[in-house]
């Protein structure tokens, strides 16, 4: 009878070389949004919320005034209750381009909501386009970005296009961490599947940008359907599926960039302010957690101690199998593949470590998020 570590490397790499397999035919199946030339007609609505982006505001918002293939489009950015010059720098906006609206935010949000869903829903309500395109303050579009996801929304008669923008990462724990944001759900999520299937489950959503039909997002409630959820583009995918409507996420690594954090404070408390909510329940969270620490961590560790050459031969597939995945969605992406997919099993731990982090945070009542408690 095989010991219980050999069993254990046995069944990690399984799983590992699996997955490694899936995020292969994953990657051929995932959508990059693509324009042809043809002018999109209809009017687009472009929405910035804003809360404290003075660095990175006017870059954004540059960005979507240099779209190219829309014939009617506006541009409304909330500032919402900003302490710095976030404001100042979106009224010169608006005074220089006529398609720029600046709306005024409220630091006393209504009872029930969190801060962005909020943003976002005034937004909503204050546009005029039959298309809404959520874009954060941080995130800067190639020119063909919007005309690209309007005419795969429609080409597809889909209720949202969720392109995942190139996440740019430089320092080491960004470049730890940042990379499991796109390889989480390339990686499992049966993209093929998902696109057809109504299912609120099989969904995968970037707040950073979406690109939605407006009656549909009325249809589905809006961000009122998810006022209250930490992880709002997830939840509001999820609605749209519901209420009967057909979304796709997508590759959105070559029309769109965005640097979510700058430091290694930002990094720890972005993360830790959503991943307690991340999967569903507190047994949700330790079965993910125990199957990715399970799968990622237990070959490298058979690979350093198995007392046994086929233990360690084992434990060095499945490493091996945990990066190839890595580096496949890396290259998929326009990401750093080496030598950052080598660290495939210290992001899963960091990963791990941040969950943990997240839900003691949670318990204790002092997740924040600029200045907001939540």
């Amino acid at each position: 009878m095989e010991s219980a570590p050999v069993v254990a490397a046995q069944t990690a790499t399984a799983i590992s070389v699996a997955l490694a397999a899936h995020t292969a035919y994953n990657l051929t199946q995932l959508r990059e949004p693509w324009w042809d030339g043809t002018p999109i007609t209809e009017k687009v609505s472009i929405l910035i919320p804003a809360r404290n982006e003075e660095l990175t505001i006017r870059a954004a918002a540059q960005s979507a005034l240099t779209q190219v293939g829309l014939t009617n489009f506006e541009i409304l950015i909330l500032d919402d209750s900003s302490s710095d010059d976030t404001a100042h720098i979106v009224s010169e906006l608006t005074e220089t381009y006529a398609e720029v609206t600046l709306i005024e935010g409220i630091e006393d949000i209504p009872a029930g909501w969190l801060g962005k869903p909020f943003a976002c829903h005034r937004l909503s309500q204050k546009a005029s386009g039959s298309v809404l395109v959520f874009l954060d303050a941080d995130v800067i579009l190639e020119p063909t970005a919007v005309a690209a996801c309007v005419q795969l929304l429609r080409e597809q008669d889909l209720a949202l296009v969720a392109p995942y923008p190139r996440q740019i990462a430089q320092t080491l724990v960004e470049r730890l961490v940042q990379p499991l944001v796109v390889w989480s759900w390339a990686a499992t999520l049966p993209l093929g599947i998902a696109e057809k299937s109504l299912r609120p489950s099989l969904s995968a959503a970037n707040g950073q940008l979406m690109v939605m039909d407006r009656e549909a997002y009325v249809q589905c409630g809006g961000h009122e359907s998810v006022r209250n959820i930490v992880l709002e583009d997830i939840a509001l995918m999820r609605s749209l599926k519901a209420s009967g409507s057909h979304c796709a996420t997508v590759n959105g690594s070559d029309i769109a960039q965005c640097r979510m954090y700058e430091s290694t404070e930002q990094v720890i408390d972005g993360y830790t302010k959503s991943l307690w909510s991340a999967f569903g329940s507190p047994a949700g969270s330790v079965a993910v957690n125990s199957l990715l620490g399970f799968t990622y961590l237990v070959p490298p560790i058979a690979l350093i101690t198995g007392r046994k050459k086929s233990t360690r031969i084992l434990g060095g597939i499945g490493l091996a199998s945990g990066i190839a995945s890595r580096a496949l969605v890396a290259k998929k992406t326009n990401a750093k593949v080496w030598p950052d997919s080598l660290a495939q099993p210290a992001s899963i731990a960091a990963f791990i470590g941040l969950n943990a982090l997240s839900w003691y945070r949670h318990v204790r009542g002092t997740n924040t998020w600029k200045g907001r408690s939540l």
